[in-house]
């Protein structure tokens, strides 16, 4: 098949075109090489596969969209601005990048079909995850307010003041967006299935959680919570951690992202559906710094600040059964592992630390508590 990444030249983009043409696929990347990601020299990345065809460009643009779509077989969308805090405040180049970007390309695609739409969704979208309350009923849309979290009270609870039990989260939780990103990603992933179903373009929205591994913008203030903390510690800096570092995430491998997107192209019952994409496991942030710092050799304690982000939640992590069971999915690579590869990488890597100014630049505009 011919097969267009949009933000192919990207972290997850690059490793997924390695495995498709290592399949016998022919890719094509459209991307712009975002300054923020990829530098500001404007160079095909290194690692980037030479059998891709990269086209520069902005989704945004119909002619380059058409161009690119000339003789596609199969399409990734993976082309967005990805950051919870940024795009509380750049919102019209978040809302213009991925919803804005979203809407051209599928307008493209309806005047020249595809085989298979594949949409990179994120599980920003849910908010909180889902939870377990003292009598042992599951509870969805908890928020936390201003005045627990301006008291450091961390933690979700009921109305009464209970204290709530994580859960993996499904599917079917009931999205609740706390961020102009997590807004975004919704429409992309619903944008896509209503034209796939509308004209019958089998479609598939994977819904990413933490996804870490080698390639991911390291001088990017906003890209996955692994990156930044070994931007930090590559530079003799402290990883910097909101809140109490106790809250849970899903770490996923890149690899198993790409094993997802691979199924999500090849099974015939993946159409139509959303899947999550994580490891089934979770992690507090805390344990995942330390664990970095090990592998690293860097024995420097994480700066906790205690403080709340605007747009971040408290816990969510995977529940892959649905992946699972229609995909076949099967992440086969732990957090472990995963970190000892990403380490020896990082060893050849130069980080520019924009930690602290991303943080000022929060905390100027009133957005962390």
């Amino acid at each position: 098949m011919q097969i267009l990444i949009t933000g192919g030249a990207g972290f997850i983009g690059s490793h997924l075109a390695d495995d498709l043409i290592h399949r016998g696929h022919s890719v094509r990347a459209l991307d712009n090489l975002s300054s923020q990601v990829h530098g500001t020299d404007v160079a095909r990345p290194g690692y980037l596969d030479p059998d891709v065809e990269l086209l520069l460009g902005d989704v945004r643009d119909p002619l380059t969209v058409r161009r690119a779509l000339d003789g596609v077989d199969a399409v990734f969308h993976f082309a967005a601005a990805v950051g919870v805090g940024q795009s509380m405040y750049e919102i019209e180049h978040y809302t213009s990048t991925n919803n804005l970007g979203t809407a051209v390309l599928l307008q493209e695609i309806v005047d020249r079909p595809v085989q298979r739409l594949v949409v990179a969704s994120s599980m920003s979208l849910y908010g909180e995850g889902l939870y377990r309350t003292g009598d042992g009923t599951t509870t969805t849309g908890v928020e936390r307010g201003l005045a627990q979290l301006r008291a450091g009270e961390w933690e979700v609870r009921d109305a009464d003041g209970g204290l709530l039990e994580p859960l993996p989260t499904p599917e079917t939780k009931v999205p609740s967006l706390s961020s102009v990103y997590a807004l975004s990603k919704f429409d992309q992933e619903r944008l896509c299935l209503m034209i796939g179903r509308a004209y019958n373009i089998p479609t598939v929205a994977l819904r990413f959680f933490n996804v870490f591994g080698t390639r991911q913008a390291l001088s990017n203030p906003y890209t996955g919570v692994l990156a930044i903390f070994a931007s930090r510690l590559l530079n003799g800096n402290a990883p910097l951690i909101f809140e109490d570092g106790l809250q849970r995430r899903d770490f996923v491998s890149v690899y198993d992202v790409v094993q997802a997107c691979r199924l999500a192209l090849d099974v015939p019952e993946a159409a139509g559906h959303t899947f999550n994409v994580g490891s089934g496991r979770s992690h507090s942030v805390c344990e995942v710094a330390a664990l970095l710092g090990q592998v690293l050799g860097k024995a420097i304690p994480p700066d906790v600040c205690g403080k709340y982000r605007a747009g971040d939640i408290r816990h969510c992590f995977a529940d892959i059964s649905l992946a699972r069971s229609v995909l076949g999915y099967e992440p086969r690579v732990t957090l472990e592992q995963g970190l000892v590869e990403l380490a020896e990488w990082l060893q050849d890597q130069t980080a520019v630390d924009r930690v602290a100014d991303a943080s000022r630049e929060l905390a100027a505009r009133g957005l962390t508590v």
